[in-house]
């Protein structure tokens, strides 16, 4: 790591002790995930360690969520957010402190918890950043409001949040920032100004057909293979009728009908999810779905058209160009050119940027690394990057060191941009 100029050394980076303490902390909320909108013992945690730092607490904003303000005198108010919440997935990871929770899912099924998406850290991060904040009034002026929100992996939580009044319950800020671990090299720090994470779209679709005994197709409308044919002509949809210089994303997650080998169901179910990064392509997208699987349903002689629901809508997350810059110039300040460096946009999904348009202020997102470089210097020269366990993945974990580290002098970094006088140029 370079050596940062003194507008930077105005917030120090976490203490040796800090961070042994936050490692611990780390390791408790992996151990304990807790499902979107369920995250009330997460919640608990951070709450607590808000009010030793002198935050004012507010808890439960939209359902489990968290804000704590700190007022330093006149300046900006920067929003700094992490999410709580953990995925329906077993964890392989073999790490000591492992998950072995479990738990129901928003679909009523009970599940396995674990935190591979990395939402532990994000958590950890910010509650390093609003220590080392709280403990250096004396360098920055402003307030500071730290949003723990739920519900991230769902699309829920930060709608929830802004529909229980968050833009008329707290102060207007001046940014919104936000962080995420991903599969680069442990310290790393990737950017883009201007659409950084793609528009996700979740559907549950039911498809009708006539029940019937196994010995007897002839009597059914047989929803199984209805569902087979337009999983794969699904297929069809990003081959040939996406442009090449566009692109987008159709998986289908789900496909369950039937109980018993010899007896055909009259429904087959079907989750799928779409991500695009333009407005035009995902109208597009959409339109294709529905067409294919009323045409299946159609040429099936089904009995009723598809029924559909919306499990979630994320939309694009676009960085503030003006705003990416200024955190930008904070990040190579800190951390040194070659440690932060532009990406491509990226095919996860967000519901972050819902805070910055609530408000209509300027959002900035970045991702830091968490593989051990080592592993992943590894992988790149055997042309394997794509083995290395990636966010979602069941033994997916980022390293702790330096990955903790790295997340809190980054949101340091880029909050005290709006926060310290003459950082932002110097």
């Amino acid at each position: 790591m370079t050596e940062r100029t003194d507008a930077a050394d105005a917030l120090p980076s976490p203490s040796g002790d800090l961070l042994a303490k936050l490692e611990e902390v780390y390791k408790d909320i992996h151990a304990h995930p807790e499902l979107s909108m369920q995250e009330h013992r997460t919640a608990g945690i951070v709450s607590a360690w808000l009010r030793e730092q002198g935050f004012r607490i507010t808890e439960g904003v939209g359902g489990t969520g968290v804000v704590g303000l700190l007022h330093n005198g006149n300046g900006a108010t920067v929003l700094m957010r992490a999410d709580m919440d953990a995925l329906p997935v077993r964890e392989s990871t073999g790490l000591p402190y492992a998950s072995r929770a479990s738990g129901t899912d928003r679909f009523g099924q009970a599940t396995s918890i674990a935190h591979s998406c990395g939402h532990d850290m994000h958590v950890t991060w910010l509650m390093g950043a609003t220590r080392v904040l709280a403990e250096n009034r004396d360098k920055w002026t402003g307030t500071v409001m730290a949003v723990f929100q739920p519900g991230e992996e769902v699309g829920q939580g930060a709608r929830a949040m802004i529909a229980d009044g968050m833009v008329t319950r707290f102060p207007k800020p001046d940014v919104t920032l936000g962080q995420h671990v991903v599969p680069l090299r442990a310290g790393e720090i990737g950017w883009r100004s201007g659409i950084m994470l793609s528009a996700g779209d979740s559907w549950e679709v039911t498809l009708f057909g006539r029940g019937a005994h196994g010995s007897m197709p002839q009597r059914s409308v047989d929803p199984i293979v209805m569902a087979a044919s337009a999983v794969l002509r699904l297929q069809t949809v990003v081959s040939r009728e996406v442009a090449m210089t566009d692109s987008a994303v159709v998986t289908v997650g789900t496909l369950r009908a039937g109980m018993n080998e010899n007896v055909i169901p009259d429904q087959a179910l079907l989750r799928l999810n779409v991500r695009t990064f333009k407005d035009n392509v995902r109208t597009r997208v959409l339109a294709a779905i529905k067409r294919i699987l009323e045409a299946e349903a159609a040429a099936s002689g089904a009995p009723k058209p598809p029924d559909y629901s919306v499990i979630s809508e994320f939309p694009l997350t676009r960085n503030n160009e003006a705003a990416t810059q200024k955190v930008v110039a904070a990040l190579k300040r800190h951390f040194g050119e070659d440690k932060v460096r532009e990406i491509e946009p990226v095919t996860a999904s967000e519901d972050f940027g819902l805070f910055g348009t609530a408000w209509n202020v300027p959002s900035v997102f970045w991702v830091i690394g968490g593989i051990d470089p080592d592993r992943y210097n590894v992988a790149e020269r055997a042309g394997k990057l794509d083995e290395i366990p990636a966010n979602h993945a069941p033994d997916f974990a980022p390293v702790i060191n330096p990955t903790l580290r790295a997340g809190i002098e980054a949101m340091l970094a880029a909050a005290g941009a709006w926060l310290i006088d003459g950082y932002a140029a110097a």
